[in-house]
C-alpha cells in the first residue's frame, strides 16, 4: 500500500473513531436518559440518521486539525468518511 493510500486510510479510521466517540458522548452525556434507554428510544423512533449526523460533528474538528498540521491526505480520508456517513444518513432517512 502506497504512502498516500495509507495516510488516507488512517484519516478514514480516525474519522470513524471520532464518529463513534461522538455517538458515545451523545448517548452518555447529552441524553437525559440512560445509555441503553437512549439506544432503545433511537430504535423505536428510527432516529439513526439524526443521531449519526450529530455524531459526525467531531469529524469537523479532526478535519481542521489535519489541515492545520498540513496532513492533507489524512484530511482527505476524514472527508471521504464524512461523505460516506452523510450518504448513510440519507439512506437511513428514506428507509
Amino acid at each position: 500500500m502506497g504512502t498516500v493510500k495509507k495516510e488516507i486510510f488512517v484519516g478514514i479510521l480516525i474519522s470513524l473513531f471520532a464518529t463513534f466517540g461522538g455517538i458515545f458522548l451523545y448517548l452518555e452525556y447529552f441524553s437525559r436518559f440512560g445509555f441503553y434507554e437512549t439506544i432503545e428510544m433511537i430504535k423505536q423512533g428510527k432516529l439513526y440518521g439524526k443521531v449519526l449526523s450529530l455524531a459526525a460533528i467531531p469529524n469537523l474538528f479532526v478535519f481542521f486539525i489535519f489541515i492545520k498540521k498540513k496532513q492533507d491526505n489524512r484530511a482527505k480520508g476524514v472527508l471521504i468518511a464524512t461523505i460516506l456517513i452523510a450518504l448513510t444518513t440519507l439512506i437511513l432517512k428514506f428507509f
